[in-house]
């Protein structure tokens, strides 16, 4: 057992990071179950060694993650009990120290979970870096926020943002107006990432001008796309084709960010996702990254991350796949299965062919024979 006092640097801020009525304190407790007395801007802690001294870490992060924004939400601080359980507490200053951006109402947008940062980096370093995962994981708002980043800082001419005209349920055709009227509704999301960077009326201007273009995929067809800052938003629900047809787009000094989701492909009949073949046929290429997202990257509510487990361990027991597995090492085990299976069979064909060997010959008495 070991007793520790923590005490905050400044009396103030206990109350914020500790939460209304000590919510945040209790989902600290929660996952690092030890006894806690608080009493004005001390924590006693007294527990197992290992838990006080992660708890006492935690307390640490989240004091200096309060000294950066003077906020704290819950998934920071399910991010910083995670991470340090898992031994990366090192890692949370580079993130919390990484803004990507600013909104428009001041507010910094900084990655908020470890697969988050990964998939930051990934689009900084490399050409083209897939983003494959779950809903809810940021995919598409970070991609959008490090476009602004590139389009503020000159290093882009233009952002361009596109999706298969492709919804689970809606026929398109019985839509009104022209393609892009009715892949509009669908585009929302980009449009609202949009508006949270440059604000309304600069999204019209810069559209009106041809610096920000949210267009439905067939438009990518015959073009070259240079200096711009390309994203494919719900690439999953391309085919072959449009996938490869996109990527040819790419022109000098682009970048160009895929974001899909392998649980939620709507292609009719069982035709193939342009996403699960390109991750196929390209992992692996120098400049192209494939970042894949967890259930413990989700940012939206807690029973979010649940509800997405739950579906995986269902599609795991219904077809024997893990989609949001990478499929290299969907690969691995099955060559590790295929390897072990092989072995077995390798074993018992030799345990029958030593058991005939072994197995005593049966001597014919011949003199009884010779005598009949």
């Amino acid at each position: 057992m070991t007793e520790r006092t923590f005490t905050f640097p400044r009396y103030e801020m206990a109350a914020p990071i500790l939460g209304m009525q000590e919510r945040n304190l209790k989902i600290i407790v929660e996952e690092l179950p030890c006894q806690v007395v608080s009493r004005g801007d001390t924590l006693q802690l007294k527990g197992d060694d290992e838990i006080v001294n992660q708890f006492w870490r935690v307390l640490e992060e989240l004091v200096f993650l309060y000294k950066e924004s003077s906020a704290i939400t819950e998934q920071q601080i399910r991010m910083a009990v995670r991470m340090v359980k898992s031994g990366k507490a090192d890692l949370l200053h580079t993130m919390f120290e990484d803004t990507i951006n600013v909104t428009m109402k001041g507010r910094m947008i900084t990655p908020k979970t470890e697969g988050q940062k990964v998939y930051v980096d990934s689009i900084r370093r490399n050409t083209i870096t897939f983003g494959i995962g779950p809903a809810g994981t940021g995919k598409t708002f970070l991609a959008v926020a490090l476009a602004a980043f590139y389009l503020k800082n000159r290093d882009v001419e233009r952002i361009i943002l596109t999706r298969p005209a492709v919804e689970a349920g809606e026929k398109l055709g019985y839509l009104p107006g022209d393609l892009k009227e009715k892949v509009d509704p669908y585009l929302r999301p980009l449009y609202d990432a949009l508006n949270d960077m440059f604000g309304l009326e600069q999204v019209d201007r810069f559209m009106l001008r041809g610096i920000i273009e949210v267009a439905p995929l067939a438009y990518m067809r015959g073009r070259t796309l240079e200096n711009a800052f390309i994203i494919l938003d719900e690439a999953q629900n391309t085919t072959p084709e449009q996938m490869k047809m996109f990527l040819t787009r790419l022109g000098n000094n682009s970048k160009m960010v895929i974001n899909g989701d392998r649980t939620q492909i709507d292609l009719p009949g069982r035709m193939v996702s342009g996403l699960i073949e390109a991750e196929n046929v390209l992992t692996g290429l120098a400049g192209i990254s494939m970042v894949h997202f967890t259930d413990a990257d989700v940012v939206r509510h807690d029973l979010v991350s649940k509800i997405i487990r739950a579906y995986e361990r269902y599609e795991v027991k219904r077809t024997g796949r893990d989609l949001n597995k990478p499929l290299s090492k969907q690969k691995n085990d099955k060559t590790d299965k295929q390897a072990k299976a092989d072995k077995t069979v390798k074993n018992d064909s030799t345990d029958v062919i030593a058991k005939e060997f072994d197995t005593p010959v049966q001597k014919t008495d011949t003199t009884q024979e010779e005598g009949r």
